[in-house]
């Protein structure tokens, strides 16, 4: 069982770093809104853009989503356990849903800086929060 700690903490590790860039991805999108005029600044936030959705966010997803995944194949019976797993699962579809989202707000934004307002992606910049607080809650309570 040492081992699937080992995959346990290799899945929260992951989780955080996936939940870092879904965190910040949304606030550059505010960024590049709301200066859309400023060609420059436009340039520098769409390579942060660019590379913390590719080479952070998405390795971080993946991450995530295999290593729980063989934590499941480790452990099926967990799904014996009550439906809060199967509740866990299905807000983790809602962020890997939301999460590709981020990439096609990414690309709009390139077509056109202001595509949405700056307020848009402020609300929108709450929903991984709530997502995580339901996957949290599902985890440590347990509450069905």
């Amino acid at each position: 069982m040492a081992f699937y700690h080992w995959i346990l903490a290799f899945h929260v590790m992951s989780f955080i770093s996936w939940m870092a860039m879904l965190f910040y991805q949304p606030r550059l999108y505010v960024y590049h809104s709301e200066n859309a005029e400023n060609k420059g600044f436009i340039e520098v936030v769409q390579i942060q853009e660019y590379k913390l959705f590719k080479y952070i966010g998405t390795p971080a997803m993946w991450a995530t989503i295999i290593s729980g995944a063989f934590m499941l194949y480790l452990n099926p019976s967990i799904f014996q356990s009550g439906g809060w797993m199967h509740a866990k699962l299905l807000f983790v579809l809602f962020l890997v849903t939301y999460h590709f989202s981020l990439e096609v707000h990414r690309k709009r934004l390139i077509e056109n800086p202001g595509y949405r307002p700056g307020k848009f992606y402020r609300f929108y910049n709450e929903v991984p929060t709530l997502l995580m607080m339901g996957i949290v809650i599902f985890v440590v309570v347990k509450p069905f």
